[in-house]
């Protein structure tokens, strides 16, 4: 499981998510279960180096033999070099944060979820990502929402207005769903089964118990640095609510952090590293040189 986070701001965006990524096995019954748990998976992304552009995943870990870190990163390449295949190479002067996520879903869903899960007889994996950063000469931030879920995908979904704030997460919610929503993920069958309210109206009652209860944290004058720190505590509360809770621990892992600004670009906070830094150097550059080849 993940929590993936991602909170929008008038001074520009966050990414936050944990790095567990967890081996599922079917138990003598036939049901799922957890097989082990990883702790150093890759869920955030920047898609194309030296622009404001990045991206974070939740769900299935990989298709095929490839995980989610290593399909991403192929489609950096697309993205920054250009390909045979694909005429996807972005005009570092002239590009939409919307035409990036129909890319992603097509390179994600079309061109590899499909073809591998076609012919499993079990259920397919789901898998989520949410595509956001600054189009060409745009003043505020644009996130767009990409869903597969059963083998059936939704999206790219703007995810609010470009002159919108807020904030959205995937994956694991019922930590944050608590704290801010004020309601459990449970609350519906709770109320079906034990007050007997009627499936058809269950949704009206929930917006207005969730009206009524949901904290504003989120505001659109909050300083970008305060966006960080309200989406490094919310990662670090799911990590120890599902430390606590019963079964594998399937959020965890050191917690990864990006932002995503007009002028200083997307920016990494926090970040995990297996190589020694100092043992590796790179070239720096930045939205207006290109990238080393």
């Amino acid at each position: 499981m993940t929590i993936a986070i991602s909170i929008k701001i008038n001074d520009g965006l966050v990414l936050a998510s944990d790095s567990a990524s967890t081996v599922l096995g079917q138990a003598p019954g036939g049901q799922l279960q957890a097989v082990n748990v990883y702790n150093n998976a890759v869920k955030v992304f920047n898609l194309c180096k030296g622009l404001p552009i990045g991206a974070i995943t939740w769900g299935a870990g990989s298709i095929g033999q490839a995980s989610i870190g290593t399909i991403i990163k192929d489609l950096r390449q697309i993205f920054t070099n250009g390909d045979e295949q694909h005429g996807w190479k972005i005009d570092r002067h002239d590009y939409a944060i919307e035409e990036i996520a129909r890319y992603l879903k097509q390179f994600v869903f079309d061109e590899l979820y499909t073809p591998a899960f076609q012919q499993t007889a079990h259920q397919k994996p789901d898998l989520g990502f949410i595509v956001a950063g600054y189009s060409s000469h745009a003043p505020m931030a644009d996130e767009f929402k990409i869903e597969m879920r059963g083998g059936n995908l939704d999206g790219p979904t703007p995810l609010r207005t470009r002159d919108q704030i807020g904030m959205t997460w995937g994956g694991n919610p019922e930590a944050v769903n608590r704290l801010l929503a004020g309601v459990s993920g449970g609350l519906p069958v709770v109320l079906q089964n034990l007050f007997k309210i009627p499936s058809a109206q269950l949704p009206q009652v929930m917006a207005t118990i969730q009206q009524n209860l949901q904290l504003p944290l989120v505001l659109p004058a909050m300083p970008l640095q305060d966006a960080i720190d309200l989406a490094d505590f919310l990662v670090d509360l799911t990590i120890k609510f599902s430390r606590f809770m019963p079964g594998a621990p399937t959020v965890g892992g050191p917690i990864e952090i990006a932002a995503i600004s007009k002028h200083e670009g997307f920016r990494w906070i926090k970040r995990k590293y297996y190589f020694d830094r100092d043992l590796n150097p790179r070239e720096v550059f930045t939205r207006e040189t290109d990238p080393p080849k």
